[in-house]
């Protein structure tokens, strides 16, 4: 199993999180994911650690990448003094300056770390959230996800073959390359 993210500000205790724009969810039931590699229905939950992975519009193409144990000086530098960047597209910027985001907090009991992908917890029963973002105390982040854009910038480097880690979620909704 690879490294996790590195730790984010205001990140909190460990706990089990499910992200949905819709606000009104009052039991998570078994499904199959149209991106999941087994048929067997499950409940699917984030770990606090990997939490900013959903901070963004559920069909938003997004990536991150961060440094890990594994890279090296000169990779390291693509993240200037962040310790990960996520990237979106500017065509989702005003979707993600508007869409709200809820972030429900999951009981752990019924639920086991996957085996393949770090952060990733599935669950085989439904499951009732303890809680919500709105009602949760904590330091999380509960602006819309744009609101939470502190800095954008280019770059002319490419984070695609290097040494950092990386995640890539929704990425067949991405615009294809340009030739120019």
């Amino acid at each position: 199993m690879r490294e996790p993210a590195p730790p984010y500000v205001g990140e909190g205790p460990h706990a089990l999180w499910h992200v949905s724009e819709n606000a009104a969810i009052a039991r998570f039931e078994p499904h199959v994911s149209a991106t999941a590699a087994s048929g067997e229905p499950r409940v699917w939950a984030v770990d606090s650690r990997h939490l900013p992975l959903y901070w963004f519009p559920r069909e938003c193409p997004r990536g991150a990448f961060w440094a890990t144990s594994h890279t090296t000086r000169q990779d390291a530098e693509i993240l200037g003094d962040a310790s990960r960047v996520h990237v979106v597209e500017t065509g989702w910027l005003e979707r993600m300056r508007s869409a709200r985001v809820v972030a429900y907090r999951l009981p752990e009991a019924t639920f086991a770390p996957d085996g393949d992908v770090g952060g990733y917890w599935p669950a085989e029963l439904p499951s009732s959230p303890w809680a919500s973002w709105s009602s949760v105390t904590s330091s999380h982040d509960t602006r819309p996800p744009g609101s939470r854009c502190a800095r954008c910038r280019t770059s002319g480097r490419s984070g695609v073959a290097s040494s950092l880690e990386f995640s890539g979620i929704r990425l067949h909704n991405a615009l294809p390359p340009s030739d120019g």
